[in-house]
């Protein structure tokens, strides 16, 4: 049996959009269970993301619109670069605890930046941006990247001796349960 690229193709959109969208609405709104716009906000600030409200809110806004502008397959390359953006700076976030997910790893967001990137190679649909907007919005979207990754690789984390600092990701501060 064959599949067709374009079925494969609509498949990776919508399991990749759709999921992100669900992880942006979480940001924001703590839909899904998520822990919302504070709780991320302080996830950001700990992570020396800032302003922490604004980067929480732009990450959330990225998740959640690109993931509904790749899932429906309109104003490409808009959804997919928005989300390869976001799934950079997370998969920076993990750096430290290595590759694999089991160990709070980057496997994850590295995975959804992957099949982000494979969209927008892959091309639009019917619906395309004018490639000169295209271009703007990438252009844009590499510069914001930038900024939340050096943000990121350059801040250091103050741990008090009395409590050492709690891990957090781009997702929010890590919540466990005893």
């Amino acid at each position: 049996m064959r599949i067709h690229a374009g079925h494969a193709t609509l498949f990776g959109r919508v399991v990749l959009g759709g999921y992100l969208a669900v992880h942006g609405a979480q940001k924001l709104f703590g839909s899904f269970n998520g822990h919302g716009l504070e709780a991320t906000t302080a996830g950001f600030a700990h992570l020396g993301l800032t302003p922490a409200r604004e980067m929480a809110t732009l990450a959330g806004a990225a998740e959640l619109g690109g993931g509904i502008l790749t899932a429906a397959g309109v104003a490409h390359p808009l959804g997919p670069v928005a989300l390869a953006g976001a799934m950079t700076v997370a998969s920076a976030t993990h750096r430290s605890n290595g590759p694999l997910a089991a160990n709070g790893g980057y496997e994850l967001p590295l995975t959804d930046l992957a099949l982000a990137a494979v969209l927008v190679a892959v091309g639009p649909t019917r619906f395309r941006l004018p490639r000169r907007l295209a271009f703007i919005i990438t252009a844009g979207a590499a510069t914001l990247t930038a900024i939340a990754l050096g943000k990121l690789l350059t801040h250091q984390q103050p741990v008090t001796p009395e409590a050492p600092a709690q891990p957090a990701d781009a997702d929010g501060p890590m919540l466990k349960t005893v």
